[in-house]
């Protein structure tokens, strides 16, 4: 997968988040987006998704050398965000089931294989809800990364994760990240250590006009 941004430029009302962010991202490299809270990070990742629309420039998307249009960009990914939310009436071997109907897991894993991986094995018939911060944190990683998906997206991939869950973080996605892209939104440095590439956000800010005397 290729992903190109034009001129790309980002505002809300009159404030510009970001602009002219010309950048390529390709597969098989892990990418960076960094910057301070409130700098863009997630708006740039919601842009690329295609789950929210840039103000100005262009955004296009190839998979194996064919163009793909914005609208059909979510089924060749896969995004872990603090924003998204998991059906919590759900168990958790019925949230993987109902996850995997749409998009299939990596390595032609089961349901089973992901529990193991993401270490919930007493979990498997426990409700999402009744699940702890931590835990619904490791189960929306473990169906990101573990998706058969070209394109992976994390936005502050260890929010709530102990120690034990940050390592376990950064074990599984340096597993899963070759042949695929990979960006990471993040102001955290164990959170994109495995990146080779870093893009920061605050490069393409729009000094706030001077007002006129």
């Amino acid at each position: 997968m290729q992903i190109n941004l034009s001129k790309l430029g980002k505002r809300y009302n009159y404030e510009w988040i970001f602009r002219n962010l010309n950048y390529t991202f390709d597969s098989g490299t892990a990418y960076a987006i960094l910057g301070h809270n409130g700098s863009g990070k997630s708006t740039l990742l919601t842009i690329i998704s295609g789950h929210n629309l840039h103000s100005e420039g262009e955004i296009n998307y190839r998979v194996g050398g064919n163009y793909i249009p914005v609208e059909k960009i979510y089924s060749s990914l896969s995004l872990t965000a603090p924003y998204l939310e998991l059906v919590e009436e759900f168990t958790l071997q019925e949230m993987i089931d109902f996850q995997t109907r749409f998009k299939p897991l990596r390595q032609q894993l089961t349901t089973q294989n992901l529990i193991d991986r993401m270490g919930l094995q007493k979990a498997k018939h426990k409700f999402v809800k009744d699940f702890s911060s931590g835990m619904k944190q490791r189960l929306k990683l473990g169906l990101a990364i573990y998706s058969q998906s070209e394109l992976l997206l994390l936005d502050e991939p260890t929010t709530n994760l102990d120690q034990e869950g940050v390592a376990w973080y950064q074990e599984h996605v340096s597993q899963n990240k070759e042949n695929r892209l990979v960006i990471v939104g993040s102001n955290i440095q164990h959170e994109y250590s495995f990146c080779e590439e870093h893009l920061r956000i605050s490069d393409y800010h729009v000094a706030p006009a001077k007002p006129k005397v």
